[in-house]
């Protein structure tokens, strides 16, 4: 028997994006249960409007910090050039240039456009990562990693029900 070492495509990123889509996903959101924060964003909307607004899954996932399963994204094959902006308020948020294929199964960029998303801490599944949400009306976009490629290092893993994508 020969022992061949595994193919590239499963890498340790995929593995765990693919634990997650079948053992943690079905069971609950990969990110804490708490809505985003209200109020203390420059757009801010109630809970009833934001409702109004967004589809049931873009809705789950900006305000409520849901997670979309892996791999089901459009945006995930984008390739052209253009702007990811926030699904809820239109706000550019990574332009094409930095987007990069992870092997997760959820739209990669190794850089936002400045001063277009914030972080904080989440603690949720017993882990601490970083959240990303959108500078202007606080929705949860993903998580923020140190394993992406070069010049920063930087993996920011993005639900594409948080996106639009505007060509150019």
């Amino acid at each position: 028997m020969i022992v061949r070492p595994l193919p590239a495509l499963l890498h340790r990123r995929r593995i765990l994006a693919l634990l997650g889509a079948s053992a943690v996903l079905p069971f609950a959101s990969a990110c804490s249960a708490k809505p985003a924060a209200k109020g203390t964003f420059p757009i801010a909307k109630s809970d009833a409007e934001w409702r109004k607004l967004l589809t049931a899954d873009q809705y789950y996932i900006l305000r409520e910090e849901g997670t979309e399963r892996p791999f089901t994204s459009p945006l995930l094959k984008e390739k052209r050039k253009g702007t990811f902006a926030c699904a809820a308020d239109g706000t550019a948020l990574f332009a094409s240039s930095t987007k990069f294929e992870s092997g997760t199964g959820w739209p990669s960029f190794w850089k936002p456009i400045a001063k277009a998303v914030g972080t904080s801490t989440d603690r949720s599944l017993g882990v601490v990562r970083t959240e990303v949400h959108c500078n202007q009306c606080g929705g949860h976009l993903g998580h923020v990693f140190d394993d992406g490629p070069a010049p920063t290092g930087l993996r920011y893993c993005i639900n594409g029900d948080a996106l639009v994508f505007r060509p150019m």
